[in-house]
């Protein structure tokens, strides 16, 4: 009740729809089947709003686990008070807990546990106390040779360092200094001593300095890979105007705001030496771990929107594909692709330097296209890509065929070529073939296509590789599961990748399916896949809904209308007089329907609205139309492009700090966030989105460089 309680909050939403969805996932629901069959229950909550949930609910169940953890230890050390176990109760965050049992924790043999061994904390609370002592003079009591303590002003540093010890777990006041530090303090970075290349990539880090809770993500990434490398290191400390600030917030934690007593210019002395010596270094510790946080949270959504974006991109459709992997040397690899995705033909031909053999280039393609009718050329956008290109435009000129060229992504094909997939795919095709088929069936269909490759390897992220990678891996699964089950997936040509992120379906139960398929044919309803061994009826619940069946026995199989509903479209179909599939498309028939007679128990409000939109537009793949970019033809290296030249590209990647986009020279341009548009930007995915087609602007050239800076701005 707590955890709903908390997750509602942050959600503003009902604590009764979050109850309702934890009961969901805790009974193994996914959040794709939640998010489109459960809405009753939920009271139509969205995936975004779900995926949010679900990780609150893991945070908060392991930040209790712990916080029980903390509660057990402190009980059997005997020291957990009423004030204590209520101060547990109620935090919040891990970082609050850890801080309640700083003085619980077992300790090694610190200075300030010597000194308590040696008899020192009676001292240290004198010192503390109301009554004004004179620190040299009460010492002298405590002069203990067995312990080494010689003399007073061994005994009084061993009471310091009992005191730095207890304000180094005071929770209060950790908490309100990483709190004033994360709102005020500066973060400075410098060069290493020795490392202050001129042409290194962390050049403009040598000498620089920001507010701390200003610093943007992918900056804070730059340092830190810039420290990894040992080239630079980062101070984070008070600003200049206010340094001392730390300091008095610990004087005011000893008391020293509210007495004058003989030992306030000693205590005066603990609170700066506590804050230079210990306290200092531990919360830039603190602060540099949650900014390092930060920032890889930030990436990570950065690189999950982006990968969506991909994923989602208009597919070209069930075309007759000739795949293109360019290359020169190594020549450009070729693979026919029927409308379905099987390999018709391969080839390697050399139009390129060194071979150049452009015609009979054209006249193999010639051959190719006009034997399989080819109806698009899928070219990859590495090395030779628009040389190639120029191929296929000289192509289109020497045959009756009727073809579209585009220029695709043709990152991560390499990953796939070797990958245990394509092995499967394509046991006895050579690995730079497989290549060219992953060019061909990414333009058919971007979303069947990328699912076998690591998202990690597409190449839409943002330091991607600095970020905490198995919460990077767990949000791109999730990326990849929802797209998946927005758009649904063909049960009998889906691979096993594809299969697999289809909600309730694990690779044992994808290979099941693919395996039956191969051995006894197509499946022709939905039910059969009862028989799959592993899939039982919790599974089979899950996926259903998000599995099609072209040409079915039972016509609702081929669309989004989950079999538990199909009674509902009888009784709707009984309303109007005509048959279940009449029903279906038949948008005249449809509007006619009273919706006020479908009271089932079953079926609400939710179920029923979405069921009359999926037999209006049974199937409706969400995806946008399919278009395609067109380079400048004079454009086809950097040396060509000019200042103020306008040109169309292509959103190859979409940051915090702007878009990068390709305008057909091999080298992306970034088009920086003051340049995207018009008016202030704060996040470019407001604007821009990866596999975009967007007009540019060159604002300037930098060949020795490579670089490109863009603009969108009118």
């Amino acid at each position: 009740m707590i955890i709903a309680r908390q997750i509602a909050t942050e959600l503003q939403v009902r604590e009764q729809q979050v109850s309702a969805t934890i009961a969901l996932l805790d009974k193994g629901d996914t959040v794709p089947f939640i998010a489109r069959y459960r809405k009753e229950a939920t009271s139509g909550l969205d995936d975004i709003q779900l995926r949010k949930l679900a990780e609150r609910l893991e945070y908060l169940r392991q930040l209790e686990q712990r916080r029980q953890s903390i509660l057990q230890s402190i009980q059997q050390q005997g020291l957990l008070t009423p004030e204590l176990s209520k101060a547990l109760q109620e935090s919040l965050s891990k970082t609050t807990l850890e801080d309640l049992y700083r003085p619980f924790k077992p300790k090694r043999n610190s200075k300030a546990t010597l000194a308590k061994t040696a008899g020192l904390t009676p001292l240290a609370e004198q010192l503390l106390g109301q009554t004004s002592v004179n620190p040299e003079y009460i010492a002298k009591a405590f002069i203990n040779s067995q312990h080494d303590i010689t003399s007073t002003a061994q005994a009084l540093q061993g009471a310091e360092q009992i005191l730095q010890e207890r304000l180094a777990e005071t929770a209060p006041l950790l908490a309100q200094l990483r709190q004033w530090l994360t709102a005020n303090a500066l973060l400075k970075v410098s060069v290493k001593r020795g490392k202050n290349d001129p042409q290194s990539k962390f050049r403009d880090y040598f000498d620089y300095s920001q507010a701390l809770k200003d610093i943007p993500g992918h900056r804070a990434l730059a340092i830190f890979r810039g420290i990894k490398e040992s080239i630079l290191k980062l101070q984070i400390s008070p600003p200049a105007h206010n340094v001392d600030y730390p300091i008095k917030l610990i004087e005011h934690q000893l008391g020293l705001s509210k007495h004058r007593r003989t030992q306030d210019y000693w205590l005066k002395n603990l609170a700066s030496n506590c804050w230079q010596q210990k306290l200092q270094a531990q919360l830039e510790a603190d602060l540099s771990k949650s900014l390092r946080e930060r920032a890889e949270t930030e990436s990570i959504q950065v690189f999950a929107t982006n990968l969506e974006d991909l994923l989602m991109a208009a597919p070209a459709g069930q075309k007759v594909t000739m795949g293109l992997d360019p290359g020169l040397r190594s020549g450009v690899k070729v693979a026919i692709m029927s409308a379905t995705g099987a390999l018709l033909s391969e080839a390697v031909i050399y139009p390129h330097a060194p071979q150049n053999k452009w015609h009979e280039a054209l006249q193999q393609l010639t051959k190719l296209v006009e034997r399989y009718q080819v109806e698009l050329i899928s070219i990859g956008n590495g090395t030779a890509s628009r040389e190639t290109e120029q191929l296929a435009k000289a192509l289109k000129e020497i045959t009756d065929t009727a073809f579209t060229a585009v220029v695709v992504s043709e990152a991560g094909a390499s990953v796939y070529s070797a990958s245990a997939y394509a092995s499967q795919e394509f046991p006895d095709v050579d690995v730079s073939i497989r290549g060219a088929i992953s060019i061909a069936r990414r333009l058919q269909d971007p979303l069947a296509e990328l699912v076998k490759i690591e998202p990690k390897a597409i190449g839409v992220g943002q330091y991607q590789h600095d970020v905490n990678q198995k919460a990077l891996g767990m949000k791109l699964e999730t990326v990849i599961e929802d797209c998946v089950n927005k758009v649904g997936v063909n049960l009998n040509t889906a691979s096993v990748a594809l299969l697999t992120q289809v909600a309730g379906i694990n690779q044992s139960i994808a290979n099941n399916i693919v395996e039956i398929r191969d051995n006894k044919g197509k499946f022709r309803r939905r039910s059969e896949l009862l028989k799959v061994p592993r899939l039982g009826a919790k599974a089979y619940q899950q996926c259903a809904g998000f599995l099609r069946i072209d040409n079915p026995i039972q016509p609702l199989d081929n669309s989004a209308v989950h079999p538990e509903s199909y009674p509902l479209v009888e009784d709707m179909a009984a309303q109007a007089q005509v048959t279940s599939a009449e029903l279906i498309g038949n948008q005249t028939l449809l509007s006619a329907l009273s919706t006020q007679g479908f009271s089932h128990p079953d079926f609400g409000a939710y179920t029923i609205a979405d069921t009359l939109q999926e037999l209006a537009k049974p199937g409706r793949d969400p995806r946008p139309d399919f278009e395609t970019v067109t380079f400048d033809e004079s454009v086809n290296s950097i040396g060509d492009v000019r200042e103020n030249m306008q040109l169309q590209g292509v959103v190859t990647n979409v940051t915090n700090f702007g878009a990068f986009v390709d305008i057909g020279v091999h080298q992306d341009g970034l088009v920086h966030i003051s340049q995207l548009a018009n008016q202030f930007v704060k996040d470019p995915h407001s604007i821009v989105k990866t596999g975009q087609i967007v007009q540019v602007k060159v604002l300037t050239v930098d060949i020795q460089r490579k670089r490109l800076s863009l603009t969108m701005k009118s």
